[in-house]
C-alpha cells in the first residue's frame, strides 16, 4: 500500500511541475504574441491586417497583410507574378494574400518597405522579396509616410502607412 501512495505522490507532484513549466511557457508566449488587427477594407476593397508592431533593435517596424478580396486587383498582381518573376499561371492563380514588412525612421515620418512576401490560403510563399540593399532592384528606399494613408499609430510612435493600390 505505501508504493501506491508513494506512486501516486510522484505522480501529482510530476503533474504540477508539468503544470507549472506548461503555464510558464504559455505566458511567455503570450507576452511575445503579435498584436494583431483588423484595418477593415482599403479605398479597392482589399482587406488589411496588422500582424505586429513595435520596434525591433530600437528600430520601429510592422508587418501588415492585404487579402485579395477584390478579383481585379489579384489579377493585375497574378499577371505581374507571371510577367515579371516567370511565376507559372497555376502557381501564380493561386495567390491569397501579400505580406508586408515595413520600417519606420524613430520621428515615424517615413518608411521603407523591407519585404514582400506573396502567398496562398495554406501560406506556401509564391514570391518573396526583400528589399536588403543587395541590388537596385531591391534596395529599400524610405519615403515619407502620407498623412491620407496612416492607418495606426502603434504605441511606439510610428505609423503604418498602407500602400494604396492603383485600379488599372
Amino acid at each position: 500500500m505505501e508504493g501506491v501512495v508513494l506512486a501516486v505522490k510522484k505522480f501529482m507532484v510530476s503533474t504540477l511541475l508539468a503544470a507549472a513549466v506548461l503555464g510558464a511557457a504559455l505566458s511567455a508566449v503570450a507576452a511575445e504574441a503579435p498584436r494583431i488587427k483588423d484595418l477593415g477594407l482599403d479605398h479597392v476593397k482589399m482587406k488589411w491586417w496588422i500582424y505586429d508592431y513595435g520596434a525591433k533593435n530600437g528600430t520601429p517596424f510592422a508587418v501588415a497583410r492585404k487579402y485579395y478580396t477584390n478579383e481585379s486587383i489579384k489579377q493585375n498582381t497574378v499577371d505581374l507574378l507571371m510577367s515579371k518573376f516567370g511565376i507559372s499561371p497555376e502557381v501564380a492563380s493561386a495567390l491569397y494574400g501579400t505580406e508586408y514588412g515595413y520600417e519606420y525612421t524613430n520621428d515615424g515620418k517615413q518608411f521603407a518597405v523591407t519585404y514582400l512576401v506573396h502567398f496562398t490560403q495554406n501560406g506556401e510563399v509564391i514570391h518573396r522579396t526583400i528589399f536588403d540593399n543587395s541590388s537596385e532592384a531591391t534596395k529599400k528606399a524610405f519615403v515619407s509616410v502620407p498623412p491620407s494613408n496612416v492607418m495606426l499609430a502603434p504605441a511606439n510612435g510610428a505609423a503604418l502607412a498602407v500602400p494604396k493600390a492603383t485600379p488599372k
